[in-house]
């Protein structure tokens, strides 16, 4: 089994879905589970983690975020595993095309992180969710999702946290 990466990704904005950063125009999103023909499609140059590779960890399911009606453009990718009483985020990562300074879109890291929450809810784990973070971004996670250290660099997203994320995206779909 891959050894897990800590996420070095930064949550660049909380949005109600995914913002056009030029337009600020918002687009609904879907989470769905990632397919073996979209996974065939993956080009290792457009990502910085081995998601075929992430793909084959039976334990893992992998899950897409897509634009409402364009299920063919990924615009980001989360790796989840139930541990039987929580859910622990693998690997969390935007598109190429949404990462940096000319990113196109905002709001794709909390969009994914807030799905993993929810779907600790539906579990029935109260949305407890826990991630291996790096130790410069320890902060920045405290902040902008409400985590905490449990040790180390693993942190959790307790209920109340959980709740705020989940109530943020998918209320209006509910």
């Amino acid at each position: 089994m891959p050894k897990d990466q800590p996420f070095d990704i930064k949550i660049d904005k909380l949005t109600r879905s995914v913002e056009n950063a030029i337009t600020g125009d918002l687009f609904q999103t879907d989470v769905l589970p990632l397919t073996e023909t979209d996974r065939r499609k993956l080009k290792k140059a457009e990502w910085l983690f081995d998601w075929k590779r992430e793909g084959k960890q039976p334990e893992r399911q992998i899950y897409k975020l897509v634009i409402k009606g364009n299920p063919d453009i990924i615009q980001g990718l989360v790796s989840l595993q139930d541990r039987g009483d929580h859910i622990f985020m693998a690997l969390i990562e935007s598109a190429k095309f949404n990462r940096g300074a000319k990113k196109v879109y905002l709001g794709v890291p909390g969009n994914l992180v807030a799905f993993a929450c929810k779907y600790s809810f539906e579990m029935g784990y109260n949305g407890y969710v826990s991630f291996e973070s790096k130790s410069r971004l320890i902060e920045h996670y405290r902040q902008s999702l409400g985590a905490t250290v449990l040790f180390g660099n693993i942190m959790a997203i307790d209920t109340r946290a959980a709740a705020k994320l989940v109530t943020r995206y998918f209320s209006q779909n509910q």
